[in-house]
């Protein structure tokens, strides 16, 4: 029947008898919509601008509007000026494809307050498949939306003072950063003022076991040098790339020492370790490639001692191991523990907890260190 807007029923049980449907004053399903506290309203979509034909007790309370104001009316009365733009778009794509549909919006009371509308939309059709009315609940979730903006409020807060604590730390760190690069940079000059005095000094001094001496020493304060010039062009300051500084030691040594006859062979797997190890094991290392260049080549009818030194780093099973190795002349002594460099090697090789062995390689000699080495993590040169 045509609804005529000058009927204002007295109830909402008369109201559910005028949708002349199956269900009427009988049905224990029309009786419970009218009596629940749940806020529900039925709107026919076959009546222009799909009117509210039905609201119950529970919807007047929420909206605050009597029956005669809102009976054959669109329900976009409840909508404002903050009512989220995307969720009334839902809504309305929701009724215009007659399909289910639950979304938050605020809504507006008749005295202008607000409150967070849980709206549920769902079509409702006869046997024939035809839409008849579309069934609307309403729940206030104001208190729930007022914990959720709490809680994202709380949570920008968080969010900020951790950017701001990490921003912090990070300035200090690389203030922390720029200041040992510093340190790196000033020690690598002093040292490198110490070897030209080392230098200087040993051209006026005429014995030549003490020259020997003093430039022995002056290519260990070069190898602690190379060190700090890779300490201070790395990025992170608490890590050494023993392996690169493997290939600059030897270029130097072999620059230095002239020996261009002599052949490297580098095996040298990207390892890293820790900084503050870097120092012993740069003097190893210096050491036993120093000892090779100088004694294990026989001197050759052109003068030259010509030869292959090699050196392996790998790290197969949480320990770094280093070999050096040469096809020269082997040990002569086997018990040559008097030598300055052998007792040098064995200091530090204790300090760094390694095992250090001497093997016969026929021809020459291979020396093998083991010492514990972290594992290589993402991110490292490994």
């Amino acid at each position: 029947m045509e609804w005529k807007r000058t009927r204002e029923p007295a109830d909402a049980w008369h109201m559910t008898d005028d949708l002349h449907v199956e269900q009427g004053k009988g049905d224990p399903f029309a009786a419970a919509i009218r009596a629940t506290r749940m806020s529900m309203i039925i709107t026919d979509p076959r009546r222009q601008d799909n009117p509210i034909v039905f609201a119950n007790d529970a919807f007047l309370r929420l909206t605050g509007y009597e029956r005669h104001e809102i009976i054959g009316k669109n329900c976009r009365f409840l909508q404002g000026p903050k009512s989220d733009k995307a969720a009334i778009a839902q809504i309305r794509d929701a009724i215009a494809g007659e399909n289910d549909l639950s979304v938050d919006i605020l809504n507006y009371r008749k005295d202008g307050s607000t409150f967070w509308n849980a709206l549920y939309i769902s079509p409702v059709s006869n046997g024939k498949g035809e839409l008849q009315f579309f069934f609307a609940s309403q729940l206030d979730v104001s208190d729930r939306k007022r914990s959720e903006h709490r809680i994202t409020a709380d949570k920008d807060r968080f969010e900020k003072a951790v950017k701001e604590r990490t921003a912090e730390l990070e300035a200090a760190l690389e203030a922390q950063t720029t200041l040992l690069h510093e340190v790196d940079h000033r020690v690598k000059n002093n040292l490198q003022m110490i070897s030209s005095l080392i230098l200087m000094q040993s051209r006026t001094i005429n014995d030549e076991n003490l020259k020997r001496s003093l430039g022995t020493m002056l290519e260990r304060i070069e190898a602690l040098s190379t060190v700090h010039r890779r300490l201070y062009q790395s990025k992170d300051v608490s890590k050494f790339d023993v392996s690169d500084f493997a290939r600059d030691l030897v270029s130097d040594l072999l620059t230095a020492s002239g020996r261009s006859e002599i052949s490297p062979t580098l095996d040298l797997e990207p390892i890293v370790i820790p900084a503050e190890k870097a120092t012993p094991v740069a003097l190893m290392v210096n050491e036993l490639v120093t000892n090779a260049l100088k004694h294990a080549f026989k001197e050759g009818p052109d003068g030259t001692r010509s030869g292959r030194l090699g050196i392996k780093m790998s790290q197969p099973d949480g320990h770094l191991n280093i070999e050096v190795s040469d096809d020269g002349v082997g040990m002569a002594d086997a018990n040559a523990d008097a030598s300055f460099g052998m007792r040098l090697i064995k200091s530090l090789a204790r300090q760094l907890r390694a095992d250090i062995e001497w093997r016969d390689a026929g021809p020459g000699t291979r020396v093998v260190i083991s010492m514990p080495n972290g594992p290589q993590h993402k991110g490292d040169p490994s």
